[in-house]
């Protein structure tokens, strides 16, 4: 379900325009610097709640404004800069001085590239997400699976920062896949892949037999 976002703004004109509320907050993000440093220090940030904005990031990685998409894809990467996600489960639009509650489909971000190499403790998965992160999976940005019953597997995921998460896209997962292996992690053997020293399992051995054999029990 995605969480509520309505508007803080009953002013607001068209999503791109000089003159609405997105266009103030775009100058407010850069005005903090974010754009050229990257992500923002959100965390040390504890500004007022200023109420819901009518932004929402659906689960396909679009970001709409008062339901219509935003299609500069620099304002969206400006914006992801400075969202954090709190300990309520809400996202937040983050300012020095502002706090916007916005809308998630499901995960903020989208994983939408994977490289694998090797490092000192073995392999090391590298991300890029559709907003320009670059993550190594690890201790610190672990992946987790998620069931998804609905399609007979799971859903994975890929922790950015804080609490924001990145989805795998469909052919990123399919990519990291192949890198698993069957391991034995508390005394159960998952099918698993590795990355920075770290193992991340993505299911029971015995659930992905039954899922190859095309759903039938072993």
């Amino acid at each position: 379900m995605a969480e509520s976002g309505k508007a803080a703004s009953s002013g607001a004109t068209d999503p791109v325009s000089g003159n609405d509320k997105l266009s103030g907050l775009k100058a407010l993000v850069e005005r903090a610097g974010t754009r050229k440093r990257g992500p923002a220090p959100v965390e040390k940030w504890d500004p007022d709640f200023s109420g819901d904005l009518d932004l929402e990031i659906r689960a396909d990685g679009t970001w709409l404004y008062m339901g219509t998409p935003i299609a500069r894809k620099a304002l969206v990467e400006l914006f992801a800069t400075v969202l954090r996600k709190d300990e309520d489960g809400f996202t937040y639009l983050v300012t020095p001085v502002e706090r916007y509650k916005i809308g998630v489909e499901d995960a903020p971000f989208l994983a939408v590239e994977m490289d694998a190499s090797e490092g000192e403790a073995g392999p090391v998965l590298t991300f890029r997400t559709n907003v320009g992160d670059v993550v190594e999976a690890g201790p610190q940005n672990p992946l987790r699976f998620q069931n998804a019953p609905e399609n007979d597997g799971v859903k994975p995921y890929l922790l950015v920062r804080g609490r924001l998460e990145a989805l795998l896209t469909r052919p990123v997962m399919y990519e990291l896949v192949t890198k698993g292996e069957e391991v034995e992690l508390e005394g159960k053997t998952v099918f698993a892949v590795r990355s920075n020293g770290a193992v991340f399992p993505i299911m029971a051995a015995t659930e992905l037999h039954r899922l190859a054999s095309g759903g039938e029990d072993a």
